[in-house]
């Protein structure tokens, strides 16, 4: 699937600027973002509906435009791993939401732990911080927050 849908890109003169790809139960899923001129971006449409048509894609398009920068903010990564419980995403997204901390992306699953094969629950995010949050304050209440729901947590800035 992916060499396919890849080729047909290529193909058509468009470039995967950036992409997502996960295998998610027994489903495989891309998110892509393609760059072109405007006459690649028109046959690569028409190719991807061709392709959807057959029945071995589900293709979805939207034009779309790269997100600006943004140099009032500060990226932090943001590791937490958990016995699986329910409600773990929403209350972290909740807990950045209710700062005004922007979450640029979030990657989880769950596996079985090593030696007890209890079940466990993995979150990986990236969030932007604006800079006029003091960090230090952030980190505390973070860590208090995951403390309370006892979830190993780590925050700290993207290595570039």
């Amino acid at each position: 699937m992916v060499h396919e849908l890849t080729r047909v890109i290529s193909e058509c003169g468009g470039n995967i600027t950036e992409s997502r790809m996960a295998a998610l139960g027994t489903e495989f899923a891309m998110l892509l973002l393609v760059s072109g001129n405007w006459h690649a971006l028109a046959k690569l449409e028409s190719e991807l509906a061709r392709l959807s048509g057959s029945g071995s894609f589900n293709v979805q398009l939207k034009r779309t435009e790269p997100r600006p920068s943004r140099t009032d903010m500060l990226p932090y990564s943001i590791d937490v791993v958990s016995l699986d419980q329910s409600g773990i995403v929403s209350g972290l997204s909740g807990f950045f939401a209710n700062r005004g901390i922007d979450i640029a992306e979030v990657s989880t699953r769950s596996y079985p732990a090593a030696h007890t094969g209890a079940p466990m629950f993995s979150v990986q995010m990236i969030v932007n911080v604006p800079s006029r949050i003091p960090v230090a304050h952030l980190r505390e209440e973070f860590m208090d927050y995951c403390d309370s729901l006892n979830l190993d947590a780590i925050l700290e800035p993207v290595k570039t």
